[in-house]
């Protein structure tokens, strides 16, 4: 089947056993087509302690020290988003191979993997370009990536208290925030986190951001879309004097009066769709749109 050699690294959950179930069938199925295989250290060893890796690899890889054609992410949308910060700026689209319930991101089912494969070969497949937001906050230690692929959460920490958000587009005062936090989203993180609080569906391509407050203490806050070549400047006052930064899920703690810069990253995440795996269908089946559930 294959006509060239490809190589692929492989990123998994480590923390949820089953999904890890097909991994064999997964090294299998690349393989079988020649391709070259890498894995990432960390999901490695959670393989080979748990006596769940029968299936010879090429390459065991740490941090962002790999390259490859593809990246696979094995797990829920949480694993899709951890791989998207490994990748980076790279520009290496992203199979998201889903063993999770849900799964905007991770949206190739295991069973569907062998025909994934064979689409790339013959090139019939399409990669969506998906915009990634940056962080910028003087003081605070981000771990990992200053970037999100979701979105940025700016949230209260320690107590019940609300926090006070300044914010500014452009360096234009917005409004100021008084509630549990702030949702900054990307159109493919509007699904998540965004939607939960009250946000917009964004469909992606649409090069706009959303703020949404959480649990705000006013009823006139409502979601706002701004283009995505704005800049975003929050200030916070609590009464912890501390808040969180939360980027796709991943938080850190900073002192109040830090000033958080958000803008549209230089770079995109390349997402791989098969060409029969369109958004309008997913959101169709991931939010049961249509469904009749009367007799659940």
């Amino acid at each position: 089947m294959a006509t060239r050699t490809l190589k692929f690294a492989i990123f998994g959950n480590t923390y949820q056993a089953k999904k890890s179930a097909f991994i064999n069938e997964i090294i299998s199925t690349l393989k079988e087509s020649g391709a070259e295989v890498s894995i990432d250290s960390e999901f490695y060893h959670f393989l080979i302690d748990g006596g769940r890796l029968d299936m010879p690899i090429d390459r065991v890889f740490r941090g962002n020290d790999f390259e490859a054609d593809f990246v696979v992410s094995m797990g829920g949308d949480g694993t899709f988003l951890k791989a998207a910060s490994r990748v980076g700026n790279k520009e290496i689209p992203i199979i998201g191979v889903n063993m999770g319930r849900l799964g905007y991101l991770a949206d190739v089912h295991p069973e569907e993997f062998h025909n994934c494969v064979a689409d790339l070969y013959k090139g019939t497949y399409t990669i969506e370009d998906r915009t990634v937001i940056k962080v910028e906050a003087e003081g605070c230690d981000f771990s990992g990536s200053d970037c999100a692929l979701n979105d940025v959460a700016i949230l209260k920490r320690d107590n019940a208290s609300m926090i006070t958000i300044h914010a500014s587009i452009n360096g234009e005062r917005l409004t100021t925030y008084q509630a549990d936090g702030l949702v900054v989203s990307t159109p493919t993180g509007s699904t998540a986190y965004s939607l939960s609080v009250g946000g917009p569906i964004i469909v992606p391509g649409t090069h706009i951001f959303s703020l949404t407050a959480v649990a705000p203490h006013s009823l006139s806050m409502r979601p706002i879309v701004i283009s995505d070549d704005s800049v975003i400047t929050l200030r916070v006052e609590c009464r912890s004097h501390h808040f969180l930064v939360a980027l796709d899920g991943r938080s850190e703690k900073c002192s109040e009066g830090t000033t958080i810069t958000l803008r549209k990253a230089p770079y995109q995440i390349k997402i791989l769709k098969r060409q029969q795996s369109t958004y309008f269908s997913t959101l169709r089946e991931k939010l049961m749109w249509g469904a009749d559930t009367r007799g659940i």
